[in-house]
C-alpha cells in the first residue's frame, strides 16, 4: 500500500534492538538491545529515553502487574525495578548449558511468562544448533518446559480467543500453532501455519492484529509481512529501509501504530553506509485509525472514543480486565458517549470493544 508511511522515529544504532512493548500507562516504548545488554524504555511524548544496564545479554521485557517490569537476562528470569535500577533473579533455566541464553519472549493471557533459549551466536544466526527450550514462568515463580531441540525460539503470541499458541524457531522457516489451554498454560497439536518464503529470509519477532493476523519480522529481510494463520497465505508486506528487521509491536495512544525494531550488527562498512538506520525505532503508520483492521472509519472513530473514555476509569488497561466487565457495566461506563443510546450494543461493537484489549500489552501476573 502507497499510502503506508514508515518513518525512523528514534535514532541510537542499537546493536540489536528487540521485544517492544508498548506500556500505555506513560506512553512509552520499551525495547532491548540484547548484546549491548540494556532495557530502554522511550517515552513518546518527551521524546526521551532511559536506559537500564544489566549484566548479561536481556533479550526480552514485559509489564509486570505488581509494578516495574520482567526481563529474560541471560538464562534467568528477572524482575525489574525501574526506579532503582534493581534485578532480581526469579528463577533459571539451562543450567547445564554455559553457552545459552533466553531470546524471545512474552506474556500470555493468563500472566504466564513464556520464553525461549538458543546457544550464543558466533555471527548473527550462526550458532550451534539444537541447543535451546521453550519455557514458561509460572506467577508463583515456578517454571515449566514444554520441549527443546530449538534452533532459535524466536516470536510468540496467541490467538484472540486464547485457543492457539503461535510460536517461531527462526531456522525452521516457518510460523508454527499449538492449541493452547489457557488454564492449564499445555500446549500440544503443533503444526506449520506458514512456510517462509526465500525472499522474506529468517522469521524473527512477531505480533497479533485485531482481526487475528500475524505479523512477522523478517530478519535480512527488510520487511514485516502481514499472515492469515488459517489460511496460510501473506495478506500484505511492509518494507522498511533496512535488512535486519528483528520484532514488532502495536502501540500509541489508539494502537493503531506498528513499532519495528532492527539490528546494525552483522553489517559491514559498506552496509552500514547503505542502511544508515540501522538499528534504529521505526514506526509504521496507516493513513485513517482503522480499529486495527477492524471494520472501517466510522468504528474506528466510535471504538478510539470508547478507549480514551474506558481509560479514565482504569488505572491500569490489560486484557484481564475485560473478564470483570459485563456488556451492560461497558455500555454504562459509555453512557456519556452521546451516540451510545441504547442498552444493549450490536455484536459489531460488543466483539470490536474485545479487540480494542485484546491488543493491550499483557501484563505478567508475577508476585
Amino acid at each position: 500500500m502507497s499510502s503506508i508511511k514508515v518513518e525512523c522515529v528514534l535514532r541510537e544504532n542499537y546493536r540489536c534492538g528487540e521485544s517492544p512493548v508498548w506500556e500505555e500507562a506513560s506512553q512509552s516504548l520499551l525495547f532491548v538491545d540484547i548484546p549491548s545488554k540494556i532495557i530502554c524504555r522511550w517515552d513518546t511524548v518527551s521524546n526521551q529515553v532511559q536506559r537500564v544496564a544489566v549484566d548479561a545479554p536481556v533479550s526480552s521485557v514485559a509489564l509486570r502487574q505488581l509494578g516495574g517490569y520482567v526481563a529474560t537476562i541471560g538464562t534467568k528470569f528477572c524482575a525489574l525495578n525501574w526506579e532503582n535500577q534493581s534485578v532480581f533473579v526469579l528463577a533459571m533455566v539451562d543450567e547445564d548449558k554455559k553457552n545459552n541464553r533466553f531470546n524471545d519472549g512474552k506474556v500470555d493471557p493468563a500472566g504466564r511468562y513464556f520464553a525461549g533459549t538458543m546457544a550464543e551466536e558466533t555471527a548473527p544466526a550462526v550458532l550451534e544448533r539444537h541447543q535451546g527450550s521453550l519455557y514458561s514462568l509460572f506467577p508463583d515463580h515456578s517454571v515449566k518446559k514444554y520441549f527443546d531441540q530449538v534452533d532459535i525460539s524466536n516470536g510468540l503470541d496467541w490467538s484472540l480467543d486464547h485457543k492457539i499458541f503461535y510460536y517461531i524457531d527462526s531456522l525452521s522457516y516457518t510460523v508454527d500453532a499449538f492449541d493452547y489451554d489457557l488454564q492449564t498454560g499445555q500446549i500440544f497439536n503443533r503444526r506449520i501455519v506458514y512456510k517462509m518464503e526465500k525472499d522474506e529470509q529468517i522469521p524473527d519477532g512477531m505480533c497479533i492484529d485485531a482481526e487475528g493476523k500475524l505479523w512477522v519480522a523478517c530478519y535480512n529481510g527488510g520487511r514485516v509481512i502481514r499472515l492469515d494463520p488459517e489460511t496460510g497465505k501473506r495478506l500484505q508486506t511492509v518494507k522498511l529501509p533496512v535488512d535486519k528487521t528483528t520484532s514488532c509491536c502495536f502501540g500509541g495512544k489508539d494502537y493503531s501504530e506498528m513499532y519495528v525494531t532492527c539490528a546494525r550488527d552483522g553489517l559491514n562498512a559498506e552496509g552500514l553506509l547503505r542502511q544508515p538506520d540501522a538499528g534504529n525505532i521505526f514506526k509504521v503508520r496507516w493513513p485513517f485509525f482503522l480499529c486495527m483492521w477492524g471494520r472501517g472509519i466510522v468504528e474506528g472513530i466510535l471504538l478510539k472514543k470508547i478507549e480514551r473514555c474506558f481509560c479514565k476509569h482504569l488505572k491500569t488497561i490489560s486484557i484481564y480486565h475485560v473478564k470483570l466487565i459485563t456488556l451492560n457495566s461497558i455500555i454504562s461506563v459509555f453512557a456519556n458517549i452521546h451516540f451510545i443510546k441504547f442498552r444493549m450494543a450490536p455484536v459489531w461493537l460488543t466483539s470490536s470493544i474485545l479487540k480494542i484489549f485484546s491488543c493491550f500489552s499483557r501484563i505478567c501476573k508475577i508476585i
